[in-house]
């Protein structure tokens, strides 16, 4: 789905009254008065609220995918593109705020089986550019084999989404890069090998 500017512009302020008010917060109603357009001009672009958070979670997929593809570097050093890969996850929701609520929610799960895939089409996209990495270090002995692949993976994720959650939870008020960055020094002296 080609996502138009006027539907950007309502994804977004749909992402801010997620941040504002959550999940039942955002009705058709509210994101008029919010665009100051009537419910009628939000029916032209979307048919549901539904259709609004998918499109949200496809436009987050997709520009997640591209940001992580220009932000891992082209090195032979994999904890370099795993610190690069954080760090511009952290980056890229300290600039777009509004739609923190929308991937570490759990009331959007509720929602609908359409949403409940399309979420996880978005981890998809997290695991197909991390995965390569972890593999990468296991193989080079960079990162421990201690923990299988995949249990490392959803190890991190995890970790990421808490310091996410958290962040959202005290309203945004700690500085993510740096929380996020200490998070990541922590994460590689668990995962490093011990024989460097």
């Amino acid at each position: 789905m080609e996502i138009t500017s006027r539907q950007l512009e309502i994804i977004e302020a749909a992402g801010k009254i997620l941040t504002s008010s959550g999940v039942s917060g955002l009705t058709i109603k509210n994101l008029a008065k919010e665009m100051d357009f009537s419910e009628s001009a939000i029916y032209r672009h979307f048919t549901s609220k539904e259709e609004i958070i998918l499109a949200m979670l496809e436009y987050l997929a997709r520009t997640i995918d591209e940001h992580l593809q220009n932000a891992i570097p082209i090195t032979d050093d994999p904890k370099a593109k795993f610190v690069a890969m954080f760090q511009s996850q952290f980056a890229f929701f300290e600039s777009h705020r509004h739609f923190v609520v929308v991937v570490f929610s759990d009331g959007l799960l509720k929602e609908s089986q359409s949403i409940n895939e399309a979420i996880l089409k978005l981890l998809g996209i997290i695991v197909k550019n991390l995965f390569p990495i972890l593999l990468e270090g296991q193989n080079k002995g960079v990162f421990s084999n201690s923990v299988p692949l995949e249990d490392l993976m959803y190890i991190l994720m995890g970790a990421f989404r808490l310091q996410m959650f958290r962040w959202r939870l005290e309203d945004f008020q700690f500085d993510i890069i740096e929380a996020g960055n200490k998070m990541i020094q922590s994460v590689l002296t668990l995962i490093q090998s011990q024989k460097l």
